[in-house]
């Protein structure tokens, strides 16, 4: 019984709001000039009323905007991100393009220089991380005449030789390596006067310095001076650049000279060759 009144309540309440309304939806329409004391206090209290309720309806608008808004922006950062990605992809590549175009520039340079010589440029397709400073792959082989102890160079300087051969690809061992059945050529530093003669045989991998060795301990060789092949060894031809001398010094055993040798070639960054090619006749052997 007590629950049926609570109902009744509520429902008298109800019926009280909407006829309230309604009365104040009528006032509002009529003029206000025209209307009685408590036709005005009424439409005072309608208006409260709407601002009351508008108030929170208005900050549920603008959550709601604002959520709206927050998904746009998300939505818009999104594309900027995947714009800027693309963006630092772009520029890495033409950055490994203008290297490239920089290195291709350095091999038609010694194409130039090197007048005397069959050549063929070749690319580096492989170098394995574990011996980066042992050997390099190209992709040139017997059938473009490559052949095994064929000297090969990169940049302004020889950088090592071939060691073997296949007949579209071929291994080059490096200058640095430190295999020493390969690692010596018979050199010449290029004096104004005369030449002096000594090995290459050894790589300074800390300072990335080439050493030439057993040379004659009373020559005075100046510092910047050229290093180049001397045809002697009976494997490379005379003439290719090695380097330039950066120190002097006696060996540990105090009998000869040797020279330190700032590289011509850049061994740590190699993507195209320069294979001199042997000569039927043997040019220089």
């Amino acid at each position: 019984m007590k629950q049926f009144f609570n109902n009744k309540r509520m429902i008298v309440l109800l019926i009280s709001v909407i006829i309230f309304i309604s009365t104040v939806a009528f006032s509002i329409s009529r003029n206000r000039e025209d209307a009685s004391i408590p036709q005005l206090f009424a439409n005072d209290m309608a208006g409260l009323a709407t601002g009351i309720f508008a108030k929170p309806a208005e900050a549920v608008n603008k959550f709601v905007d604002s959520v709206d808004n927050l998904l746009n922006t998300y939505d818009e950062n999104q594309s900027l991100k995947e714009k800027i990605d693309a963006l630092d992809e772009m520029q890495a590549r033409i950055v490994s393009l203008e290297n490239e175009n920089a290195t291709m520039k350095k091999e038609l340079d010694l194409q130039s220089v090197l007048t005397d010589y069959d050549k063929t440029v070749a690319t580096v397709i492989s170098r394995n991380p574990d011996n980066w400073l042992e050997q390099i792959i190209i992709d040139k082989g017997s059938e473009d005449g490559i052949a095994v102890n064929m000297s090969v160079m990169a940049g302004n300087g020889l950088i090592g030789r071939v060691s073997e051969v296949s007949p579209t690809t071929a291994k080059v061992l490096l200058m640095s390596t430190t295999n020493e059945l390969v690692n010596r050529f018979s050199a010449e530093i290029q004096m104004k006067d005369k030449s002096i003669h000594g090995i290459v045989d050894g790589y300074d991998s800390q300072n990335e310095l080439m050493i030439m060795s057993e040379i004659d301990p009373e020559v005075t060789i100046e510092v910047g001076t050229n290093v180049v092949t001397s045809g002697l060894g009976g494997v490379s031809p005379s003439s290719l650049l090695i380097g330039k001398v950066k120190e002097v010094r006696m060996d540990e055993y105090g009998l000869f000279q040797e020279v330190t040798i700032e590289p011509a070639g850049n061994l740590k960054d190699i993507r195209f060759v320069t294979v001199i090619i042997r000569k039927s006749e043997g040019a220089s052997e």
